[in-house]
């Protein structure tokens, strides 16, 4: 019985080596040290302007957004959704709340309740719509992109509602202690040697292959060493930005949800293969008028980030963002072409990636449609390799499906 157990361990590496993770990492490499050259007049200036931990922190305050908004299209993508919708969401929720708390001087609890529920609810009823109707995601979601960006200019009248109460805006402008952002970063690397650990001892508990312990080793140390520099960086402006926090605290739920719960699983089948899963006794609209309805929190806190940052409810909140988050979701991992493809961390990879081309280009001076041009160029780039890697998946699937029967006649 050894045999199909070692080749099921080892087919199961295959399938889990994300090239394009890979791929998009060294992408992220190769943009901060272009924009480090740039910005330094040739490396004569080492870090140039870009490097600087001033900038660095802006940068990750700005991905905080883009990050959360991708979390929650990982989830409806692997579902085999898609939301348009989320950016207008995301901008109606921002200034209902600056409404209710200017105009209605509501306190910043009630605001965070009402509009979290408001947000839940939107996604809710566009999951419904989706799953229950038989109508795409691309038309529910579109028409609902066209009704909360009315909603939006209906709100503020094409003006700017300000200003909001410092505990609102504590969630979009603060920074955390250097004493709590190291803290956290022991936490997180407590917890990443504590999952590399745990996935060894299960590994051979059920006899699986187990890569040798340097290996394992060295890769915490990897871990632990990028974490620190970037807390060294942090600390040495203003510590870590509390979107930032939320954010990474949102992707370390979610993950735990689509990676570790009954429900997330069922996500992936249904993004597989919708009839299997329909057959196999999933309720298949329920969970996906689920899953919509978590995109709209995650919109709804984005929203309210948003308002938090800018100290106010503007029409423009929310523009376009959409985009961004789709894109930072696919470029993270996600697939468009098929569903049940995709891990929710991708999402910040991926956001990173977006905002590193925004803040790098804009640090250049170059002109904003330049922007545009080379996050439709790298999104192109991230589907055409999604679909190369998936014909690979699908020859390594197949020649394992008939591997594993020889091996298991001849048992």
């Amino acid at each position: 019985m050894g045999k199909p157990s070692l080749y099921r361990s080892k087919l199961f590496n295959i399938e889990k080596l994300d090239v394009r993770t890979y791929t998009m990492f060294v992408a992220l490499i190769i943009m901060w040290i272009g924009f480090t050259y740039f910005t330094s007049n040739g490396f004569t200036n080492f870090g140039g302007s870009f490097l600087t931990s001033r900038n660095l922190s802006n940068l990750l305050l700005q991905m905080a957004i883009t990050g959360i908004l991708g979390t929650g299209a990982v989830l409806v993508i692997v579902s085999g959704g898609i939301d348009l919708s989320v950016g207008s969401v995301m901008g109606f929720i921002g200034c209902m709340g600056a409404a209710l708390q200017v105009w209605y001087h509501m306190n910043t609890v009630e605001v965070i309740l009402i509009c979290i529920t408001t947000g839940c609810l939107i996604g809710l009823l566009q999951g419904s719509l989706i799953a229950y109707t038989g109508v795409p995601a691309f038309i529910i979601t579109l028409a609902g992109l066209f009704v909360f960006r009315g909603g939006v200019l209906g709100i503020t009248k094409g003006t700017t509602i300000a200003p909001l109460e410092r505990s609102l805006v504590y969630f979009g402008q603060a920074y955390l202690s250097d004493f709590v952002t190291i803290i956290i970063a022991m936490v997180a690397i407590l917890f990443l040697v504590g999952s590399e650990i745990r996935r060894r001892i299960a590994k051979e508990k059920y006899h699986n292959v187990v890569e040798p312990l340097g290996k394992m080793v060295l890769r915490c140390i990897g871990y632990s060493a990028i974490i620190l520099i970037i807390v060294a960086i942090l600390n040495s402006y203003r510590g870590l930005p509390v979107p930032v926090f939320i954010m990474l605290f949102l992707v370390l739920i979610f993950s735990f949800v689509a990676e570790k719960t009954i429900f997330g699983r069922k996500l992936y089948a249904i993004g597989g293969n919708i009839e299997a899963a329909r057959y196999s006794g999933i309720n298949v609209e329920k969970n996906m008028s689920l899953v919509y309805a978590l995109n709209g929190f995650m919109a709804a806190i984005a929203g309210l980030i948003l308002a938090g940052r800018l100290n106010a409810g503007t029409p423009e909140a929310g523009l376009n963002l959409e985009l961004d988050a789709i894109a930072a979701a696919v470029i993270g991992g996600a697939s468009l072409t098929t569903g049940g493809v995709g891990r929710v961390a991708g999402a910040i990879l991926g956001g990173l990636i977006m905002t590193t081309m925004d803040n790098g280009m804009s640090m250049m001076n170059l002109d904003a449609y330049w922007q545009y041009i080379v996050k439709g160029i790298i999104l192109a780039a991230a589907v055409w390799f999604d679909v190369k890697t998936k014909k690979g998946r699908t020859k390594v699937k197949a020649s394992g499906s008939t591997l594993e029967n020889q091996v298991s006649t001849d048992l």
